[in-house]
């Protein structure tokens, strides 16, 4: 009767790691060998644990990452031309900290999401929030969001997340209102938060891209968002052909 109420309060202080670990060392006959303070670590760390895992799905469920996609699993073997030293580095999280951004380029295929997905999950591993933007259909949300009048709460969220990936810029034409649109989130996002953008266009034909004849916008854009940021160039064929579950 004790054991049923103790459980019940530990349920009821959400204290669910620790109920495991308790129901663990009951069915462990050998528990009962161990120093009191050895069964509290033990119960402490299933706590610990259990926290972490539900933290750790909640950030990955608010990512929405398209890919399952994580380092330990980068493909290093084919002529990428990826820099081994660089992608530790960027695992370390310390550009996040610093508010840097980064750019994945290369061809169609030669796995830039993944690559991004990638950096998504081990940065939510170390506790930071990500959001996965498809940077085209971003755009469509904001011009709804314009009609409804939460623009400007949509760009506050985004502006809070730690690291923001938008993906396959240059997919589409841009409007002035998209470019417009696409300042203020660089702009709300400069010197908070991260950004990765992937993209088939080299860096050098970005102007040309987001200017549409407004060259002062595209200025801007690439003030904040290039200056300074960390490249990762993907060469070689499509990753697709070799791996459909990369991209």
């Amino acid at each position: 009767m004790l054991l049923q109420e103790t459980f019940r309060k530990l349920h009821e202080m959400k204290l669910l790691g620790i109920a495991q670990g308790l129901e663990e060392q009951l069915q462990n006959p050998t528990s009962q060998d161990l120093a009191f303070e050895e069964r509290i670590g033990l119960l402490v760390d299933h706590e610990h644990t259990h926290r972490e895992a539900r933290r750790l799905k909640r950030l990955l469920a608010k990512a929405k990452l398209r890919e399952n996609a994580c380092l330990e699993n980068m493909d290093y073997r084919t002529n990428r031309g990826l820099d081994k030293g660089l992608i530790a580095s960027l695992a370390m999280g310390a550009w996040i900290e610093q508010g840097a951004n980064l750019i994945i380029t290369g061809p169609t295929g030669g796995g830039k999401t993944w690559i991004a997905c990638a950096l998504g999950n081990q940065m939510c591993r170390q506790g930071k929030s990500v959001i996965f933007q498809r940077l085209s259909l971003l755009l469509e949300e904001f011009g709804m969001s314009h009609a409804d009048g939460t623009f400007r709460q949509k760009l506050a969220q985004l502006a809070k997340v730690d690291l923001l990936i938008l993906d396959d810029l240059g997919i589409s034409t841009l409007s002035p209102i998209n470019r417009s649109d696409l300042l203020e989130v660089i702009e709300q996002r400069t010197g908070r938060g991260s950004t990765l953008i992937t993209s088939q266009m080299p860096v050098e034909r970005w102007h040309d891209y987001l200017s549409g004849g407004n060259p002062t916008v595209a200025d801007a854009i690439l003030d904040r968002l290039v200056s300074g940021s960390y490249r990762i160039d993907i060469k070689g064929e499509s990753m697709r052909k070799k791996n459909p579950a990369k991209s």
